[in-house]
């Protein structure tokens, strides 16, 4: 039976993948930031897992604003990365596991999410950037991804409670599938940020950091917020924050916090990172 080993937030702000690709992570503005990555790929290194489940959102780049499903799923065996007007690195694809994928969105479906299935998907720096956090270091992606996109972009957008139920259908999804596989599942984008408008530059700290205690020990808190409020309180792009809740939602009630960072600002972002565990396991 295949099983969650455990989950993991992150931020994908752009900048990140341009510090990155510009070797810039012990200059003094990054050298917190991504000091507190090195517990998550340590990690990483000792569960192992085989799967990589990817919540994030598309910037344009598959969905424009013409067309944008509420949630979609990457039902393929490889995906590709493109660029996408950030003067971003092109990074080597990633294999997928059409199989499991399928499983994926059927047994979603047939618990009520209506699930975009795409057989072809680019991938932006919404999965990029969580992707190269974890494992830039190897030689070569040491898992098989599988992208799940949530609309944060185009009005109206889905509840933080139901991104939370999707996280419990994930859950009965990857544990029903009968081959051996170790899945983890990371929930990307946030925190508290907003690009645009006369509060541009937005953070805040006590709504984050509150935030990142609901995934914790109450995640029916954050599960309770209106859009309206996230917005109100993190910032327009701060609505991102529900896609954490589809990987708290995949684990059980109790969890273990295995690590805990926060760090602003990041590009006028909040930055937290995340790693829970079942208490359980």
């Amino acid at each position: 039976m295949a099983r969650i080993v455990g989950g993991v937030t992150t931020s994908h702000i752009p900048a990140i993948g341009l510090a990155m690709a510009g070797g810039n992570e012990n200059e003094p503005y990054w050298k917190r930031f991504f000091a507190g990555y090195e517990p998550v790929k340590e990690w990483l290194a000792k569960v192992d897992p085989d799967i990589a489940i990817v919540v994030y959102n598309d910037h344009g780049l598959n969905f424009f604003l013409d067309k944008v499903p509420t949630f979609a799923i990457g039902c393929a065996d490889h995906y590709e990365n493109a660029d996408e007007g950030w003067g971003l690195q092109t990074l080597a694809s990633f294999d997928g596991d059409v199989e499991f994928s399928w499983h994926l969105a059927e047994s979603l479906i047939n618990q009520d999410f209506d699930m975009t299935t795409c057989q072809e998907m680019l991938v932006d720096h919404g999965f990029i950037v969580p992707m190269a956090l974890m494992w830039r270091h190897l030689p070569e992606w040491p898992v098989q991804a599988i992208p799940l996109a949530v609309n944060t972009v185009q009005h109206p957008l889905t509840s933080a409670r139901r991104c939370l139920a999707l996280g419990k259908a994930l859950q009965k999804a990857v544990e029903s599938y009968p081959d051996d596989k170790k899945v983890v599942i990371f929930g990307t984008g946030g925190m508290s940020h907003q690009l645009q408008g006369e509060r541009a530059g937005h953070i805040d700290v006590d709504f984050d950091l509150q935030c990142m205690e609901s995934l914790i020990t109450d995640p029916e808190w954050l599960a309770g917020l209106s859009n309206s409020h996230i917005i109100e309180k993190a910032g327009t792009e701060g609505i991102e924050i529900i896609m954490w809740l589809v990987m708290r939602g995949a684990l059980q009630a109790n969890v273990n916090v295995v690590h805990k960072h926060y760090h602003v600002p990041v590009s006028n972002c909040g930055a937290g990172v995340l790693v829970l565990e079942n208490a359980e396991n």
